[in-house]
């Protein structure tokens, strides 16, 4: 069973920037797709971006040209780096290891507790 750690959560600005990690123990993740997610007050857990083993990325529309997602496997980690921060970025961000085909809450395992991020406008 893989434990999964976010870290770099903060308090930023609008327009800022942040990276996020997340460190993996336990198993080695090289061939597994990973995600982020978030969840702001009040609202569902959405997707934001996944990575499968090769690198092929995907990422909600919402961040889509401001958000990327990298992995290095030699650190067994995931990062997301998050550009032009907007108030509506304001969420946990969780990330999670593919179980199965797709980009939903239930295509993901392996959740981390997650780190919030706050964009103060």
């Amino acid at each position: 069973q893989v434990q999964l750690e976010e870290s770099g959560g903060g308090l930023v600005q609008v327009g800022d920037s942040l990276r996020l990690s997340c460190t993996a123990s336990g198993r080695i993740i090289r061939w597994s797709g990973m995600g982020w997610f978030r969840q702001a007050p009040g609202k569902e857990r959405e997707f934001v971006a996944t990575i499968n083993w090769s690198g092929y990325t995907s990422y909600a529309d919402s961040v889509k040209g401001r958000f990327t997602i990298s992995r290095d496997n030699a650190k067994n980690t995931v990062y997301l780096h998050m550009n032009n921060l907007k108030p509506e970025d304001t969420a946990v961000y969780y990330c999670a290891a593919h179980i199965r085909s797709g980009n939903t809450v239930t295509d993901f395992g392996s959740w981390g507790q997650g780190t919030q991020v706050t964009v103060s406008s």
